[in-house]
């Protein structure tokens, strides 16, 4: 039987910043961990792919990668970005926090109990700001939650400019996987207004591009970078510097006008735009579970063309989803 509410409820906002903290932890640890059957936590999970940021598409959702019984968080929906309050929506949160933090069932109330500490000493300094002010200040309660924005960024710049080596942690959205590897660094680039450093991944034995927003987390390393003398990099500008990852599987698709954004927001090949607003893309994927997660999210939106594996999967999982909410009926 699903677990109510009030037991749930917690546990829910405990697990995006407890999986962040552990990526790639054993579904079975994580529910020994919460106290709960494995069964429990992954309904916990499937309901988190539904929770996210307004828009409520699959580039606004909790997302969440599966590697055998392991599970990792690849997109937060901005929980890593700093909260930016109204006083009066600090309040209202720093009396709920205090309710939380009594509630039975939360796992990490010292988190709890540490954001709730920021929010009132944050709180308490823009009070002074307003009282020594002769105007009203308006910027708000600005409440820095996870890492400073931009620390891996300023990691691999630095790493860069001092010619050292790099462990990063990476997204790779074709493959829909984070990873970690050693790289030597060889130069920043911009291409389509996104930074990129060309390095020589050591895992792959060769030159490969890494999306700055895409780095997780990066350390400089005290050895110096050193690709091989065979390494160089890529020619050209634009689409020509990136080539897709080996190994994906190649999906058609037809976007009609409300899923236009896709094209936008994940990398996609031989766009070619019809007059009624829709487009025909290519799209590389390697994880076919995202991948279908992701169609059923845009419903009569998309149209899948190929492969005919993808097209039937899709199928296969709406009829299931139509089962079960008939079960619930």
């Amino acid at each position: 039987m699903t677990a109510g509410v009030s037991e749930r409820l917690p546990r829910l906002l405990t697990l995006v910043p407890y999986l962040l903290a552990r990526p790639g932890i054993a579904v079975a640890e994580a529910a020994a961990d919460f106290g709960v059957p494995e069964a429990q936590l992954r309904r916990d999970l499937e309901l988190l792919w539904m929770c996210g940021l307004p828009g409520y598409g699959p580039g606004d959702l909790v997302d969440l990668s599966f590697e055998g019984d392991t599970v990792t968080v690849t997109f937060d929906a901005g929980m890593r970005r700093p909260l930016r309050l109204s006083g009066a929506e600090a309040a209202t949160l720093a009396v709920a926090l205090r309710a939380l933090a009594d509630a039975p069932g939360m796992v990490d109330a010292d988190a709890v109990q540490r954001a709730l500490a920021k929010i009132e000493d944050a709180a308490g300094k823009v009070g002074a700001a307003h009282a020594d002010a002769a105007e009203p200040v308006g910027e708000g309660v600005a409440v820095g939650l996870g890492r400073r924005p931009g620390r891996a960024e300023d990691e691999v710049r630095r790493a860069v400019e001092t010619g050292r080596a790099l462990r990063l942690t990476y997204y790779s959205a074709s493959r829909d996987a984070v990873g970690r590897r050693v790289v030597d660094p060889m130069r920043l680039l911009l291409v389509d207004a996104s930074a990129y450093l060309e390095a020589w991944c050591r895992r792959a034995e060769g030159v490969r591009l890494f999306r700055l927003d895409r780095v997780d987390d990066a350390e400089v390393l005290d050895e110096p970078s050193a690709p091989p003398p065979g390494a160089r990099g890529r020619e050209g500008s634009g689409e020509d510097l990136l080539r897709p990852d080996d190994g994906a599987h190649v999906a058609a698709l037809v976007l009609h006008p409300a899923a236009r954004w896709v094209a936008e927001y994940y990398p996609v090949e031989d766009l070619h735009a019809d007059d009624d607003g829709s487009a025909r893309v290519t799209m590389r994927y390697g994880d076919r579970d995202w991948m279908v997660r992701m169609l059923l999210g845009l419903g009569d939106a998309v149209e899948v063309l190929a492969p005919p594996d993808l097209v039937e999967a899709r199928r296969a999982r709406a009829r299931e989803a139509l089962a079960a909410y008939g079960e619930d009926d």
